[in-house]
């Protein structure tokens, strides 16, 4: 009995992996559950017939050991990565690695992708033990099952990356790593080291692309044969890859976009999808080494039903005078790299020459809101004053420097009477300063953190900025006061992180804006040159850490950079409001709260005292007088 068993068992060991596909398993036992797809039920390759190439690159019967995949949103990247994570449990077992970003999105993704495909799929559920059962080997982020372990981790662990050898590796949204992880280097580099000792290995990176040059996701699409997806004219039946320049609309009507064939012209409406695509091909543009191919597919390609022509069309139009707004645009739905040269071009001559005559210290027809943003320095405070109108137009209104010790009351109540006052309006009563952000990460934290706490229900909030590529804009505070005893006060201070790298991303694009529109920054005639230069005094280098480009900000030499600064803060604290009001209704709001001011004489011909168009005639730049107060303009 012994020896049959070591018999059966050794053969079991010879025999070769199963031919068969990844993309024919999911269609015969793959089943998408409702909590994580908008069409539950089984799955269905033909629906995206594009990812069936990809999927069977993935399976044993394929020479290929690395597919990468460069896409936009919305096409099925991930799924085709779970698709396979199913075949291995299922039918190709063996030590597997999962890396998403961070450990929380590991976590996450186990939870809300992964578990619900484990339930929903039988030949799954019967592979690996339930969770609540006791040593099942079934836990959030270890999935055992016969002949192989499934471990869920994050690219900033390096531990978990070098703890484990992997036959499978699956490198999920790439280009959100961090550069370097604990100082080991690149951890896609430590993450590929743990399958060398395996000769029929399989490595699956994917993402949606980001900045060029930086991009790990483009880096290795590069290096591939770069294959994109043909597909057959309905016309004359000419064989090419969608472009987004063929895409034609009627003015700005979204609804009329078709795609114009690059042979013969034909305009092709959305609705021939479902025959061009089934008709699709893989082909090649580049020639690689044969251990690696790579896909490039945007959203458009997406099947009838999911991401629409005409939804990415009307994308296109809110996104293109916001350069923020158009970076994610490219990113996500084109799959492609965004390109960021403004920092090189941009200096402050060129902005001295958009001034307009807009009247300094009086917020614009437009304007619905304003923002303060505080830099401290050893021996001052640096202000600027922004007003804020819909789409995040804005208008500089002020940058002053009020001098004094930050560690003497004085100075600070220099800055209470900034706040305090009212900001003249061109047709309204003079708004308060809806928010105000300091910085904390000088010299004088402590009394940042008590004007901030003193002030907190007039909206004046302390912030250290991080650095750090991918923060959000303004994230959650953190109590920073603690009472005698250690323990956190509920009434104390709060500090908000501000991604500072970010936030300077978008003001650097918003700067090469030279219509008025969303986003645009506007400046009146009274700014000074100073200012200018202090606001360009930054730009981005690239620069290599253990071979990895690595883009980061770095000050002119001898340069001030406090009114960028400032800028920085302004905008967080316009971020920080949209964190206390509804995003679709705050300058409704704001409007709405407005008061028409009454003319003491009467107006213009032709002018309306209305928050509306049309716009009354600007009136000239006031010479500037210096305030006898402070000495300053």
């Amino acid at each position: 009995m012994t020896d049959r068993t070591f018999q059966t068992a050794f053969s079991e060991g010879l025999r070769p992996d199963p031919d068969f596909t990844v993309s024919s398993w999911a269609d015969e036992h793959r089943f998408l559950s409702q909590k994580a797809s908008a069409e539950p039920g089984r799955w269905r390759t033909d629906r995206t017939p594009y990812l069936r190439e990809i999927m069977d690159s993935l399976s044993p019967s394929s020479p290929v050991q690395r597919v990468v995949f460069m896409a936009g949103a919305q096409v099925g990247k991930s799924e085709s990565g779970n698709n396979w994570l199913g075949f291995i449990i299922d039918h190709a077992p063996g030590p597997t690695l999962l890396v998403q970003p961070t450990v929380d999105t590991a976590v996450r993704f186990s939870k809300q992708r992964l578990a619900p495909m484990i339930e929903e799929t039988p030949r799954l559920k019967d592979r690996i033990a339930p969770a609540r059962s006791r040593d099942s080997g079934n836990t959030v982020q270890v999935k055992e099952f016969q002949g192989g372990t499934l471990v869920i981790t994050g690219a900033n662990s390096a531990v978990a990356l070098r703890s484990m050898p992997a036959r499978y590796l699956f490198l999920d949204e790439v280009d959100a790593y961090p550069s370097d992880v604990d100082g080991e280097g690149d951890p896609i580099g430590l993450a590929e080291k743990r399958t060398t000792t395996f000769a029929r290995r399989k490595i699956y990176l994917c993402s949606t692309p980001t900045i060029k040059e930086t991009s790990r996701i483009e880096r290795e699409y590069n290096a591939s044969d770069q294959r994109r997806f043909f597909v057959p004219c309905p016309d004359c039946g000419h064989m090419q890859y969608l472009k987004w320049a063929n895409f034609k609309w009627s003015d700005n009507d979204p609804a009329s976009v078709q795609y114009a064939c690059e042979d013969c012209g034909v305009l092709i409406d959305e609705r021939h999808k479902h025959t061009m695509l089934p008709g699709g091909e893989w082909r090649p543009t580049a020639i690689s080494d044969g251990r690696t191919i790579g896909f490039h597919l945007p959203s458009f390609y997406s099947p009838l039903g999911w991401k629409s022509w005409t939804d990415i069309v009307r994308e296109f139009l809110d996104a293109r005078h916001d350069p923020s707004l158009l970076k994610t645009f490219v990113n996500t739905v084109l799959g492609e790299t965004w390109e960021e040269e403004y920092s090189a071009k941009l200096g402050a001559e060129d902005l001295r020459k958009r001034v307009e005559f807009y009247e300094p210290g009086v917020i614009p027809e437009k304007g619905l809101l304003v923002t303060a943003g505080v830099d401290v320095q050893d021996n001052r405070l640096a202000v600027v004053l922004r007003a804020w109108g819909r789409g995040e137009e804005s208008w500089l209104i002020s940058h002053e420097e009020i001098y004094g010790d930050p560690s003497q009351p004085a100075l600070w109540a220099q800055l209470d009477a900034i706040l305090e006052r009212g900001v003249a309006h061109e047709f309204a009563e003079p708004l308060p300063i809806s928010a105000m952000a300091i910085d904390s990460g000088g010299h004088f934290t402590h009394e940042v953190y008590a004007y901030c706490r003193d002030r907190k229900a007039k909206g004046v909030i302390a912030i250290k900025g991080q650095s750090q590529k991918g923060k959000p804009a303004i994230g959650k505070a953190t109590k920073v006061d603690l009472n005698y005893r250690g323990k956190v006060m509920k009434s104390g201070a709060e500090l908000y992180p501000v991604g500072s790298d970010t936030i300077k991303s978008t003001i650097y694009g918003r700067l090469k804006m030279s219509e008025e529109g969303p986003g645009a920054y506007h400046f009146s005639g009274d700014t000074t040159d100073e200012y200018f230069n202090q606001l360009t005094a930054e730009k981005q280098i690239t620069r290599y850490v253990k071979g990895f480009p690595i883009r980061d900000w770095i000050k002119k030499s001898g340069a001030r950079n406090e009114a960028l600064d400032c800028e920085v803060y302004a905008y967080a604290a316009l971020q920080w409001l949209f964190m206390r009001y509804n995003r679709k209704t705050i300058w409704d709001q704001f409007e709405n709260r407005l008061t028409i001011a009454k003319p003491s004489e009467p107006l213009p011909i032709g002018a309306q005292p209305r928050i509306v168009s049309p716009s009354p005639p600007r009136r000239p730049a006031r010479p500037r007088q210096p305030n006898f107060v402070t000495g300053f303009f």
